[in-house]
C-alpha cells in the first residue's frame, strides 16, 4: 500500500486520541512504519528521534534484541490465556519480580493493561478495602490539583485538568483537590504545602485514599514538586487513616533516575500503579501493587463475597509479561540507571545553553529525563489560544528530525532512557532551531 493510500484511509477511518481531527484530516499525516534504536522511520524513509518515547513508554529503544527475543520465545509457547481461575508462568514470574524490586511492603500484584486501568484498580481496591474494614464513612478520594491519572471515569474523577476533564464532570464522583506547586522549592511550594495539610486535616476522616503522581505531574505540563512537599502530605494523610496510592505510570522505570520515584520520597505507599515503561514500550501491560495487609482484607470464604470484583480479558497477557521480564533484566544490570544520570546531565547542559536563553522560553523544568519547556511570546506575554505555541513547536521539531509533544504552551521532551549523549544534544538542538522557526531568532 502506498503512502498516499495509507494517508487517505487514515483520514477516512481512524479517530486519533487527543487529536483535533479537523486539523488532522486537512494535513499530511506522519505515518510511522519502523523503529530502530531511538529513532522512528516514516513511510517515506524519513528518520526522527523519538523525543517522547512513543508517549513515555519506550525505555531501551525500538527493536532491542533482548526484548525482541523474549517476545518471540514466548510466542512459541503461549500467546494468551486468562488469569481468571487459571495462571501461567510469565505472570507468576513477573509478579514475583515486581514484588522483589518494588518498595517494601508491596507484595501483591494485580495485572491490567494500561495506566488508566492500573489506577482504576487501585481506587476500587482501596474503596472496597475501607468498606470491608467497617470505615463506611470513607467515600471520597484526594488528589493533587492538575492531576492526571488516566481517561476512564474513575481515573478522571481524581483528575483535575479542565482541558481534559471538565466536559465529563456530571459523570464523575466528587473528590478533594490539594494544591500543588508548578516548580519545586520556594514560597509557592511552601504555601501549597500548608493548604494541602489543612485540607487533609479537614477532610481526612472521609477520605478513602490519596493518589499522587510522585515528584512530576506529567500531563499537567511537567509540574514538579519536591520531597519536602510530598513527604509531609503523605505522612499526614496516613496519620488520618487515608490509604496512599502512588501513580508511577509516567514516572516509574527510571525516568527520574531511580527505578521508582517513591524510592526518592522514602514513604511506602499502600498501592503502586505501573504501566507505560513496565513492558519496555513493547506491549500493553499494567500492574497495581498492594501491600499484604490490603490483600488480607479481601480474604474470606466465597459466600462472604469479599473477593475483588474486577478483571480484564488480557490481564497478565503472557507476551506482555515476557517483555516486562526482559525489561527488568536490563534494569538489573545497573547500566540503565547509570546512563540515565549521564543523560539527565547532558540534557540539562544542552537546554541551559541552547534553549533557555531564547526570549520565547520563560522556564524549563527537568527531573531525570522528563522536561517541560514553557513558552511565551518574546514580549513576555502568554501565547494566545489561537497562536498554539506548543503545537507549532511540536510540528516544527518534526521538520528538524524529532518527534515531540505539546501540553498547552509547554513543549515536552521525555526520550527513551537509551538515548545517547550525542542524540540528547541533537534533540535539544531541534528544539532550539524550532524556537527560531516559530518565534523568530533572538
Amino acid at each position: 500500500m502506498t503512502p498516499d493510500d495509507l494517508a487517505r484511509l487514515d483520514h477516512a477511518h481512524l479517530w486519533h486520541p487527543f487529536t483535533p481531527q479537523l486539523r488532522w484530516t486537512s494535513s499530511e499525516p506522519l505515518i510511522v512504519e519502523r523503529g530502530e534504536g531511538n529513532e522512528l522511520i516514516d513511510v517515506h524513509g524519513r528518520r526522527y528521534l523519538d523525543g517522547v518515547s512513543s508517549l513515555w513508554t519506550n525505555v531501551h529503544g525500538h527493536g532491542h534484541p533482548a526484548l525482541d527475543a523474549a517476545v518471540r520465545d514466548q510466542l512459541d509457547r503461549l500467546a494468551h490465556s486468562t488469569l481468571l481461575g487459571l495462571s501461567h508462568p510469565p505472570a507468576i514470574e513477573l509478579a514475583a519480580r515486581l514484588a522483589e524490586v518494588a518498595p517494601a511492603p508491596l507484595t501483591r500484584v494485580f495485572f491490567s493493561d494500561n495506566g488508566s486501568t492500573a489506577t482504576e484498580v487501585a481506587l476500587k481496591m482501596a474503596f472496597q478495602f475501607q468498606q470491608q474494614q467497617g470505615h463506611t464513612q470513607r467515600t471520597r478520594f484526594a488528589s493533587l490539583r492538575d492531576a492526571y491519572h488516566g481517561d476512564t471515569l474513575g481515573a478522571v474523577s481524581v483528575g483535575s485538568i479542565d482541558l481534559f476533564h471538565q466536559v465529563y464532570r456530571p459523570l464523575l464522583f466528587d473528590g478533594v483537590a490539594l494544591p500543588a506547586p508548578v516548580e519545586p522549592g520556594g514560597d509557592e511550594e511552601a504555601a501549597c504545602l500548608q493548604r494541602a495539610l489543612a485540607l487533609l486535616e479537614e477532610h481526612g476522616d472521609e477520605l478513602v485514599a490519596l493518589i499522587v503522581e510522585p515528584l512530576v505531574q506529567g500531563a499537567a505540563g511537567m509540574k514538579m514538586h519536591s520531597v519536602d512537599y510530598l513527604r509531609p502530605v503523605l505522612e499526614t494523610a496516613r496519620a488520618k487513616g487515608v490509604l496512599l496510592v502512588a501513580d508511577e505510570v509516567a514516572v516509574g522505570f527510571g525516568r527520574l533516575g531511580t527505578l521508582f520515584a517513591m524510592e526518592q520520597v522514602s514513604v511506602a505507599p499502600d498501592f503502586l500503579c505501573l504501566a507505560k515503561g513496565l513492558g519496555g514500550g513493547y506491549l500493553p501491560i499494567a500492574a497495581t501493587l498492594a501491600t499484604e495487609a490490603i490483600y488480607e482484607g479481601f480474604l474470606a470464604e466465597p459466600e462472604a463475597y469479599r473477593q475483588f470484583f474486577h478483571g480484564h480479558t488480557f490481564t497478565g497477557n503472557p507476551l506482555a509479561c515476557a517483555a516486562a521480564l526482559a525489561n527488568l533484566d536490563l534494569f538489573a544490570t545497573g547500566e540503565v540507571l547509570a546512563h540515565v544520570e549521564q543523560l539527565s546531565d547532558a540534557l540539562a547542559d544542552a537546554l541551559a545553553e541552547g534553549v533557555l536563553p531564547h526570549p520565547a522560553v520563560s522556564s524549563i523544568r527537568q527531573h531525570g529525563v522528563m522536561v517541560g519547556i514553557d513558552l511565551v511570546h518574546p514580549d513576555s506575554t502568554e501565547p494566545t489560544a489561537a497562536f498554539q505555541a506548543g503545537h507549532r513547536m511540536a510540528m516544527a521539531t518534526r521538520t528538524h528530525g524529532a518527534i515531540t509533544r505539546p501540553l498547552g504552551n509547554t513543549l515536552v521532551l521525555n526520550p527513551p532512557l537509551s538515548l545517547t549523549l550525542e542524540q540528547a544534544h541533537q534533540l535539544v538542538h531541534t528544539a532550539a532551531r524550532s524556537l527560531d522557526d516559530v518565534f523568530g531568532a533572538p
